[in-house]
């Protein structure tokens, strides 16, 4: 019988990421009127109308990621939102969910098809209106997570979830988490009016039945000019006397990201330019009640399997889902709070949220850093994940001096 030739092992690059501008998730919000779907299908739109060089039938998946998924931002996303940005018929695609991480595993699962030789070029992203579907909305866990303690009922509020973390590391401070809220802030407004933000954005048109037509050209969450004296005395809801407050956990957001993923070779082939190379990727499990943590052994996974060590870092961009969940893998890390390679455009804390799209977002602002730092040749992407997990993608920078196209062999390895 013929015997299958050995699989080559391809290099994966990301092409391109643009996101919608994000909203916050409430009645008066931007996108209040807007459907999920539809922010997604905006997000691919822009895609092919940067890379006109990439025919859409070249297109060999779609995955797209939502925590939710039912209404607008159900029905098999990756299939139903190709097909209404207009892809052939002939380019399939899925759903995906990993809560938080739904984008970046979005982006790892079909990279993963990519290296292996399945696919050339991939589409990935996520979306979530949490206006339309708050998180844990119609939800039904099951009783024996409780019933048989498998997990507190700390572990089914991420809110919760981050002030056990207060109380698991005392260094952790209030005071430490409040004036990293409000550097958050400063960081975006002074990468937004340096002109870092608006590039990566596509415009959404809106339609409000009150109002009538608008366009959303920017993010709707930022509080510029916060300080730490205006913060200071915000309640802490998920705990009397607790330390997370409004100022120092994303806002809920409505929003969608999606990026194109191509082999290095079909990339070249096809005239499209790499802005990042993956390195590797690694997800973890942690104790659900402390899911903040997860970051840090994600990242320990991915820097062994990627034979890095973390001073081989030279820009993170970690999801600031609560401020105490970075300060701890900064801590994990003996990384300053301060530390200019983190988060240079501020993070979460200061443009939200939307849960699956975020792993996008942190990866296109990495790949605009890298065209910013030719002398970076390393970055990661990070993030926790509800329910106790964490994921972490190492990337290559194509404009460091040592960065060389890898030819891929035949014999399973790449050189």
């Amino acid at each position: 019988m013929p015997r299958a030739s050995a699989r080559t092992v391809r290099p994966v690059v990301f092409v391109e990421g643009v996101r919608t501008p994000f909203g916050r998730a409430r009645e008066d919000g931007i996108y209040a009127h807007t459907r999920a779907d539809d922010l997604s299908v905006k997000t691919i739109r822009e895609l092919l109308r940067r890379h006109p060089e990439l025919p859409p039938e070249r297109i060999d998946e779609v995955a797209i990621a939502a925590t939710t998924q039912r209404g607008d931002q159900g029905l098999t996303l990756g299939r139903t939102v190709a097909m209404l940005a207009g892809l052939p018929r002939t380019v399939p695609g899925y759903a995906i969910d990993r809560m938080c991480a739904g984008a970046m595993t979005a982006v790892t699962s079909t990279a993963a098809a990519i290296g292996f030789g399945a696919q050339d070029v991939a589409v990935a992203g996520g979306v979530e209106h949490m206006g339309h579907h708050p998180m844990g909305f119609d939800a039904d866990p099951n009783p024996r997570f409780l019933s048989e303690r498998l997990v507190s009922t700390d572990a089914l509020n991420m809110g919760v979830t981050a002030e056990n973390l207060h109380d698991r590391f005392p260094a952790l401070t209030r005071d430490r988490a409040d004036a990293y809220g409000v550097a958050s802030q400063e960081k975006y407004a002074a990468a937004l009016a340096a002109g870092k933000i608006t590039p990566d954005l596509v415009y959404v048109a809106l339609r409000d039945p009150a109002n009538g037509w608008g366009l959303a050209t920017t993010d709707e969450p930022p509080r510029p000019g916060t300080t730490l004296e205006q913060i200071r005395d915000l309640a802490t809801p998920f705990r009397p006397g607790g330390r997370v407050t409004a100022a120092t956990a994303a806002p809920l957001t409505d929003g969608a990201a999606s990026c194109l993923l191509a082999a290095e070779d079909i990339a070249d082939e096809l005239g499209m330019s790499a802005r990042m190379r993956l390195v590797t990727f690694a997800y973890a499990g942690v104790e659900p009640e402390v899911m903040g943590i997860g970051p840090v052994p994600a990242t320990l996974r991915a820097l062994e399997r990627s034979g890095l060590t973390i001073d081989d870092i030279g820009l993170f961009e970690i999801n600031e889902a609560f401020a105490v969940q970075v300060l701890a893998f900064l801590d994990a890390f003996d990384i300053k709070d301060d530390d200019p390679r983190v988060n240079p455009y501020g993070g979460a804390i200061a443009v939200g949220h939307p849960l699956a799209s975020s792993g996008v977002r942190l990866m296109t602002q990495l790949a605009r850093q890298f065209a910013e730092r030719p002398d970076v040749r390393y970055g990661l992407t990070t993030m926790c994940v509800g329910l106790g997990q964490g994921g972490t993608v190492i990337w290559e920078n194509p404009h460091h001096p040592d960065y060389e196209p890898i030819a891929a062999t035949t014999d399973g390895s790449a050189r």
